[in-house]
Parts: C-alpha cells; structure tokens; sequence
C-alpha cells in the first residue's frame, strides 16, 4: 500500500452522487448538533463517528430553470449549467474532482478515476430540450470540458492494471503520440455533439495510459506494479445486474486507493432520470425516476424513500471496505474523505436547496464525525463545503465555484 513509501498515507478524496434527490423527511435528522441519523441514513449507524451530516447547503445557480439537467451536471462545479442542445455545452468551471487531481498532478500514475453506474446518454432531452449529457456526467476539466464516467469494469482494470507498464515510451514516439493526439483534438471540435465526446474519452484513455506508463518507469518499486504480480488479482467481468455492477466498480475504487494509483475520484452512481427498478419488498416495482414524482403518494414515497437508503447502504459498504483494509498503524479508511450526495432535495419539485449531503472522513483527514451541521435556508452554498475540502488536500485556493468561505 502507499504507507509503505511513505511515513504518513496520502489524503484519498471521493464524490458520490446519487440521482433523483431523495426524501428529506426521512432523510434529515433529528435537530441538534450531536448525530441521530434518520431512517434513510441508518445503514451508516457502524460508521456514525466519520459521519457529518449537512443541512441547508444550496446551489443558487440551479434555482432558475426546471428539470434534473441544470442540478445534476453542477453538482461538483456549483455554477451555471448553459441551457443548449450542441457543442457550447457548459457546467460553469472546473469541477471540486479534477482541482484536486490537477493539485496532485504527478504524484501518481493516474491523474483520476471517474466512474458511472450507467452508461452516458447522448442525443437531447425531449421534456427541456438540453443535452442528456448533463444527466451523465459531473466530473469536469473546465467549463467546457466533461470527464465521461467510465462504465464498464475492464476498462477500468485495464486503466490501472494494464499491459506492458515498464515499457518506457521513446522521446521520438512519445512526440508522434503528442502530435497525433493534437491532431485528433483538433479534428474533434469539427464533429457533432456526440462523436466529440466519444473522441475526446478515446484520447484522454490514451494519454493517460501513456502518462501512467512513463510515470511507473519512474518508479518502479510503486505498490501499483507490485499489486499488478498478486496471483489474485484478476480482471473483472461486466456484471449481470445493477447491484453488482455498482459493487465491482466502488471494488476497483478501494483498489485504486489502496495501490495508490489515485487519490481523487468521483462516481456517477447513476445517471439522473435514471429508471432503475430494484428488488424491494411489498411487491414495490416501480423505476426510480417514476417514484421520486412522487406527488404525495404514500405508497411512491416509502418506494423512494427505501431506494435512497439502498444508495446510502452502497455508500456504508464501500467505507466497510476502505475500513479493512491495514494501512501504516490503522485503515484504509482513516485517510479518506467521501463525500455522498445529490443534485437536488425533494425529486418531485426538482428542488436545488437543502440538498442531502454526508461527508465521511477518517481520523486522519482533520474533520471530526458525529455531527449534523445545520444552516439557514438559502445562506450558505455546498461549494463553501467543496472550498474546506480543497484547502484540506493542499488546494491554496481562496474560493472555489461560488463559495462565501470555507464550511468546516
């Protein structure tokens, strides 16, 4: 593992988003300071001393227009989401995800991990004539560069665990790579919508196989090429079901930490809109989406209100995960800071205020647990909890997306 290199393990920071917005009555816990975590937040009662749990945090810039489009591709930016249906697509900067990555350039062999449990939707949104890319994606180069979530597992292991990585690229190839893939940039922005994002994911899958390359030939004793000889790693298959699908790929996100391939990452969980349907009791059938419109059915919200508390239940595994495996005198999961959460609050009014946020943090990373943090309605944006975050991974940064000031 990386404490093996070094004294003190790196800081690892993840974003989860979750789609749809979730059932605030159930999901708010009780008033106070001191953490009672509420039905929905209940599977994470093991971890409850990691746990914050925020009220009140808002994204002003989602207020003015309808549908999941304008909540969801800013999650991690914050700011205004362009209304189009072609190429000017826009989530209004850099996303908290890639800040971190770009901070920490150079000090692994990836530069991040962005991963989906569904694959990207293309085309337009008939119901608010945006680009369903908004939906699929909240990782972000800059404003008007989108990082596609990487769907399927064996892309992923052959990202970090891929073939031939001692083979030093020459200056000579290295330059032919660079020019063509200049070239092919270039070629893209002549394209459509779609295609230039199937390009743009082909190359950055390139460069960053030859960055990983060139990175581990300089350093040949990292515990990546070392996890990369276990007779027990093998190469995972696309899963049958949703379930395990999500479950393989917050897998490879334990071992990209844990061989210290990555230290920043976020997963789309699902894209938003999505129209999962998960085994639930009572003979409950209906997909996601349907049953966060829930207009005040009963029956909808104990659908919707069971589906948000499996999310969480992914989240609590996947910080059971972290929690077993040694590193340096503790845990995987002492040096990781996770945040879950959601474009919106209630899906039924698609609502951008007070949005259902929980950060886990181990000992470790400098945030105490057990807390739910409350803050007046419409005061206090989710970027000031993105600013602390920053700040806390070496950002030097005074401000980030709309932040007012650091939350924690």
């Amino acid at each position: 593992c990386a404490a093996e290199r070094t004294q003190s393990p790196p800081l690892r920071a993840a974003f989860l988003h979750f789609p749809n917005g979730a059932w605030m009555p159930d999901w708010t816990p009780a008033d106070g300071k001191s953490l009672v975590l509420s039905p929905s937040l209940r599977p994470l009662q093991p971890f409850a001393n990691n746990i914050t749990v925020f009220s009140g945090l808002d994204k002003p810039h989602s207020r003015t227009l309808d549908g999941h489009a304008h909540k969801t591709a800013n999650f991690l930016t914050g700011m205004p989401v362009s209304t189009t249906t072609g190429r000017d697509f826009s989530a209004g900067g850099e996303s908290v995800d890639q800040r971190i990555a770009r901070h920490l350039q150079g000090q692994t062999p990836l530069h991040s991990l962005v991963l989906g449990g569904e694959p990207g939707a293309g085309g337009i949104d008939p119901a608010n004539g945006v680009t369903l890319l908004y939906g699929s994606c909240i990782s972000w180069q800059g404003p008007n560069r989108p990082v596609l979530p990487q769907v399927s597992p064996e892309s992923v292991f052959d990202r970090l665990f891929g073939r031939n990585q001692r083979a030093q690229p020459s200056v000579a190839s290295r330059r032919l790579l660079n020019f063509v893939l200049q070239d092919a940039r270039d070629i893209s922005r002549r394209l459509g919508q779609d295609d230039q994002i199937k390009l743009e994911e082909y190359l950055d899958s390139v460069d960053s196989m030859e960055s990983r390359v060139r990175f581990l030939t300089q350093h040949p004793d990292h515990p990546l090429l070392r996890m990369q000889q276990s007779e027990s790693l093998q190469r995972p298959a696309m899963p049958g079901t949703f379930a395990r699908h999500l479950e393989v790929m917050l897998d490879l996100l334990v071992l990209a930490f844990r061989c210290d391939a990555i230290r920043v990452a976020s997963v789309m969980l699902a894209n938003d809109t999505s129209q999962q349907i998960f085994e639930m009791p009572h003979g409950w059938t209906e997909p996601h989406h349907t049953v966060s419109h829930h207009q005040a059915d009963p029956g909808k919200i104990r659908q919707y209100q069971f589906i948000n508390q499996w999310y969480v239940q992914q989240f609590a595994t996947l910080l059971e995960r972290l929690q077993a495996i040694p590193e340096g005198s503790g845990t995987l999961l002492d040096s990781c800071q996770l945040v879950l959460g959601s474009g919106m609050s209630d899906g039924n009014g698609h609502v951008p205020d007070d949005l259902p946020i929980v950060l886990a943090a181990g000992k470790l990373t400098g945030f105490s647990g057990a807390r739910h943090l409350q803050y007046p309605d419409q005061t206090v944006p989710l970027c000031n909890l993105y600013l602390s975050l920053l700040m806390r991974n070496g950002v030097a940064d005074k401000s980030f997306g709309d932040s007012q000031a650091p939350l924690l």
